[in-house]
């Protein structure tokens, strides 16, 4: 039996629900509930019952708590279309009261500072804090202490930002700037695209709150990312980029002289750059280069936060601030913000929480706000994390001032994201030039006659008189003359900054030609070795080790102290302690990546008995760099675009992201394309990330044998990243080596191995670690040249059954010779190889892939000097491999053969 029927109806039911909330949590519950609550267990202590005095203050309660949950559903927010009607809940009617209740005082108004108050005064009070132009929805968040803190930040004024003259005036002169900007390249440059944000201008002095603000609590720098609309206004009104860079590039200027590249459209470059805030604290503002695919930038920019964060704040997130700008369609539409919302409080990823704008014009291209989302609001990804969301007037720039200074006072006292959707609308198409009228012909309708945030804003401050008509006028013009002289500085004297190899990049430049005639030395000392190899086979006192990772690690020992020899995961490990020893940091991360897919890193120890871990790489000796390793949550677009935001921030740390298999990483295709392998020519943006893709076909079916370097080799071009498949473990462990010790950044993608992991031949002597350099070609070291009669090139794993199979049937005639990197092309060593065995007349590319696919187009534009060059492969197929083992085996005994057949 309910505890509470003796209440109305409806009331006993809601009280029920709350009693049960506050038997397990008292905090849970708003304070006068919890007075109430203690009252009643003591009543039922003393087998008395206590009964409210008037239980329509239990009603009033009632219609609180449902303002604060759906106040936002009537919120007028909107400055354009009359909103959907939803079924809010919140008459009188359905809490029992009525219009005869309006002029009784209640007790309850104490619980929205208000005091005692009539109902009348109550429902004036919670319409304009909840349901005027801003909605707030935030009473699902579990913790109590952060809805009653929104509480008290917005019911005291009812949400009325209660601004001082000076920031009123203030707010007027970031509308002046973004919509005269706007205007202004209309007049001048109204045939070319800048994405204007014109009808979303209240945007900028939000935005601008947010950083002042933001700078006021200790934050040192903001990280922002954002698509092409309002791109350019935030450029200069936010990042204090010149009017005289952005006219000379809208007519025509791209980058400097002395910058290579091919450069972007202008809404697309980052920049980065160091201001003062208005009370002079010193800011660090970063936004990332980005390209038209929306939302895509979103986990560079956590990447880049979190580098920051632990590398130049010492794990102080509250000094560091990711900012995402995002538009309507897009955050409902884009699957990778699901991808980073995800990621938020995984460790290793989150980076104390981000604000989030939304730039909601409800219109997505040419689809209405009912065609891009089955949700209530576009923003509602936000209750995956439980996220408060402000929904906002965008014609109230007050309002929107006001719920950025929540926003930031949110983030940086809970560590959570914060969500603010400026409802707004655009003033033109998509695009300058589109007609939007074809699909939206009301919308627009209404769009043409409606005035400009300014004019509406302008208006409130005359009513108000906060200025005159005169200050207005001359606010404005001043502004105008301003671009009009910047505009013929700007043709009379055309220019283009271009800011990179700063802060952390000193000391790097960008690649040379010549840097790829062969790698650098990237040898390590014995002695470092020594410490490394004996760390990574010891764990602490009373650790218990899992028996067969006991024996792996005797194993590894033995094979290094006695037979001399490193096999592959030894090899990476060493590459990642000698680099540690040297002070560089080592991130990795994918998934599986702690124990690696294939049951071969090893990298983490986990306790038999209470599973506390242990990194042995951590612990090779004092004062080095750490290694951080993750198994990151299942998922390739977001987690690999977080790393490339990481090694963007830190050239200095070699950063790694392992595919689980190597085609997995197809669900990544668009970092890999509009960033690792075009970013440096686009946006010049060096990154040294590292790419593990395991790769080879051993019967495991079409998903798990082809990381498809065909697509990658379609990418290299003008040496914009590494390509390889090395054989041998020593090869890798300078591959590694070499990401560092470059004097520039270039991405590196290996086709990593899967069953030679453990196959007897991949070992590399100890004596090639100390020595050496990474080789691009591995040439045939059993057979003298003038016996060689045909000569196989190949890649990866076939060498070893190449060779296999011709000891076994006792071939002396035919060279394998092993292509270690496809890309940069090393020139000097193709010439060496083309040299050496001019006077072949048969060779033969060997791919295990199907003639359409691997690398078979490129090498045979590579060694096109070899006149009789042939291929062996598997038969063209739209499938990489196949599914049944037998048939596998067949092909490839039959490639083999045909390959080892003169």
């Amino acid at each position: 039996m309910n505890k509470f029927s003796y209440l109305n109806n409806s009331g006993g039911a809601f009280i029920e629900e709350l009693y049960l909330k506050y038997q397990q949590d008292p905090a849970s519950v708003d304070s006068s509930w919890r007075k109430f609550f203690e009252g009643y267990d003591l009543g039922s202590q003393n087998e008395a019952v206590v009964v409210p005095s008037n239980d329509k203050e239990v009603a009033v309660m009632k219609l609180i708590d449902s303002y604060r949950a759906r106040g936002h559903l009537i919120a007028e927010t909107n400055p354009i279309l009359k909103r959907r009607v939803h079924k809010a809940d919140l008459e009188l009617a359905y809490f029992g009261l009525s219009e005869a209740d309006l002029e009784t005082e209640f007790e309850v108004g104490h619980e929205i500072h208000i005091g005692r108050s009539t109902l009348r005064n109550i429902l004036a009070h919670l319409r304009k804090t909840y349901c005027c132009s801003v909605g707030a929805e935030y009473r699902y968040i579990p913790e109590p202490e952060i809805r009653n803190w929104i509480n008290r930040e917005m019911e005291p004024n009812a949400n009325d930002p209660r601004l001082s003259r000076e920031e009123k005036l203030g707010i007027l002169k970031k509308l002046a700037q973004s919509t005269g900007f706007e205007n202004f390249l209309q007049k001048k440059y109204g045939t070319q695209k800048r994405f204007s944000l014109e009808g979303g201008e209240s945007f900028i002095p939000g935005l601008h709150t947010i950083v002042q603000e933001g700078a006021k609590l200790g934050i040192k720098e903001f990280v922002m990312g954002m698509a092409h609309r309002g791109r350019l206004n935030v450029l200069v009104t936010i990042f204090e980029k010149s009017y005289h860079n952005i006219f000379s590039e809208f007519d025509g200027v791209i980058l400097p002289d002395d910058v290579s590249g091919d450069g972007d459209v202008k809404y697309h470059k980052g920049h980065s750059v160091d201001i003062k805030s208005e009370d002079g604290h010193p800011v660090h503002l970063s936004l990332v280069a980005n390209p038209s695919h929306l939302e895509a930038v979103n986990p560079l920019v956590h990447g880049s936060v979190r580098a920051k964060g632990e590398m130049l704040y010492g794990n102080d997130f509250k000094k560091i601030i990711p900012i995402i700008i995002h538009g309507d369609a897009a955050i409902s539409g884009q699957g990778v913000n699901y991808e980073v919302a995800n990621m938020s409080k995984l460790e290793g990823y989150s980076t104390g929480g981000a604000i989030h704008l939304v730039i909601n014009n409800q219109v997505g291209f040419t689809a209405g706000f009912r065609e891009t989302r089955s949700s209530l609001y576009c923003t509602d990804i936000a209750k995956i994390n439980n996220s408060p969301v402000f929904h906002v007037m965008g014609d109230d720039p007050e309002a929107v001032v006001h719920v950025c200074k929540l926003a930031i006072l949110i983030r940086q006292k809970f560590a959570i994201d914060v969500y603010i959707d400026v409802v707004c609308y655009r003033r033109y198409g998509h695009n300058e030039g589109d007609e939007p009228r074809f699909t939206q012909p009301l919308m627009y309708k209404r769009i043409a006659d409606h005035p400009s945030v300014l004019e509406i804003y302008i208006k409130k401050m005359l009513a108000e008189g906060v200025i005159t008509a005169e200050e207005a006028d001359r606010v404005v013009e001043d502004f105008d003359k301003m671009l009009q002289e910047e505009l013929k500085s700007a043709r009379e004297k055309p220019k283009v900054d271009v800011s990179f190899l700063k802060r952390q990049w000193k000391g790097l430049r960008q690649s040379k030609d010549e840097d790829f005639y062969q790698s650098p030395e990237t040898g390590t000392s014995q002695d470092s070795l020594d410490k490394i190899a004996q760390a990574l086979c010891r764990s602490p006192e009373n650790f218990s080790v899992f028996p067969k990772m006991e024996k792996i690690t005797q194993k590894r020992w033995q094979n290094y102290s006695e037979n001399k020899i490193v096999d592959w995961a030894m090899a990476e490990l060493l590459a990642y302690g000698s680099l540690m020893l040297e002070n560089i940091p080592v991130r990795v991360s994918g998934q599986d990546s702690r124990r690696g897919t294939f049951g071969h890193r090893h990298a983490v120890f986990v306790d038999f008995e209470n599973e506390n871990i242990h990194i042995p790489l951590n612990h090779i000796e004092e004062n080095q760099a750490s290694l951080q390793i993750y198994n990151s949550h299942l998922s390739e677009y977001g987690v690999l675009g977080f790393e490339y935001g990481y090694s963007l921030a830190l050239p200095s740390t070699l950063v790694i992201w392992e595919a689980q298999f190597g085609d997995f990483v197809n669900g990544a295709q668009i970092i890999l394309d509009q960033f690792i392998s075009s970013s440096e020519s686009k946006w010049q943006r060096m990154s040294g990330i590292v790419l593990l893709l395991p790769h080879g076909y051993e019967g495991q079916g079409p998903e798990h044998s082809s990381a498809r370097i065909t697509r990658f080799i379609g990418l290299c071009a003008e040496n914009n990243m590494y390509l390889i498949n090395a054989t041998t473990p020593a090869n890798f462990y300078h591959a590694l080596r070499r990401q560092i010790k470059s004097v520039f950044r270039k991405p590196l993608v290996v086709m990593s191995p899967k069953s030679l992991l453990r196959h007897p031949l991949m070992y590399s002597p100890i004596e090639d670690f100390t020595k050496g350099r990474f080789l691009e070609i591995l040439d045939e070291t059993q057979l003298e040249t003038k016996s060689v009669k045909r000569l196989l090139l190949c890649s990866g794993k076939v060498y070893y059954e190449l060779l296999e199979m011709r000891e076994k049937e006792e071939i002396k005639d035919i060279a394998i010779v092993r292509i270690e990197q496809f890309y940069p092309i090393p020139k000097a060593q193709d010439e060496e190889l083309l040299k050496k065995y001019a006077k072949v007349k048969s060779v033969a590319w060997v791919q295990e892939e199907a003639i359409n696919m691997g690398a078979w187009d490129f090498i045979r534009k590579r060694f096109e000097k070899f006149p009789n060059l042939e291929v062996v492969a598997r038969r063209e197929s739209a499938s990489p491999a196949t599914g049944s083992m037998q048939r596998h085996l067949q092909e490839q005994e039959g490639l083999l053969k045909r390959a080892l057949t003169l």
